[in-house]
C-alpha cells in the first residue's frame, strides 16, 4: 500500500531541514541572530507526517473497507526499526571513541531508553 510519489512533499521536507539546520548553526550578523525560529521546521515535519499517515489510513480504508491499527503499526515498525538499529550500532563505537566518559554515559542511556521507546522521558530529565 504505497502512496503516489509527491515531489512537493520533498520540497517541504527540504525547507523544514533548512530551518532546523540554520537554527542550530546560530548564524548572526551584527549581533542579530538570524533563523531564530527553527522550531518551524519541526512543525512542518509534524504536518507532513500527519498528512502522509492520514493518507495511508484513508487509502487502506478505501481499498479494503477496513483499517487495522496492528497492521498499520507493524508496517511502521518494519520500516523504521532497521534504520534505528543501524544508526545505534554505527554511532555507538564512534561515541565511545570521541565522547568524554560522562557524555558517553549519557549517550548510552539515551540509546537504552530508545530501545524501549521512551527516550523522550529520559531526554526530558536532561
Amino acid at each position: 500500500m504505497r502512496l503516489k510519489y509527491r515531489p512537493e512533499i520533498d520540497g517541504l521536507r527540504a525547507i523544514a531541514v533548512l530551518f532546523v539546520i540554520f537554527f542550530h548553526a546560530e548564524i548572526s550578523f551584527f549581533d542579530k541572530k538570524f533563523f531564530s525560529s527553527g522550531f518551524i521546521g519541526v512543525d512542518i515535519f509534524f504536518v507532513i507526517s500527519g498528512y502522509l499517515i492520514t493518507s495511508l489510513i484513508f487509502k487502506e480504508l478505501e481499498e479494503t473497507n477496513n483499517f487495522s491499527f496492528i497492521s498499520f503499526y507493524e508496517r511502521r515498525i518494519r520500516r523504521l526499526l532497521p534504520a534505528l538499529f543501524f544508526v545505534m550500532l554505527f554511532t555507538l563505537p564512534l561515541a565511545w571513541l570521541y565522547l568524554l566518559p560522562s557524555d558517553f554515559l549519557d549517550y548510552s542511556k539515551s540509546i537504552l531508553y530508545s530501545l524501549i521507546f521512551s527516550s523522550n522521558f529520559y531526554l526530558d530529565q536532561c
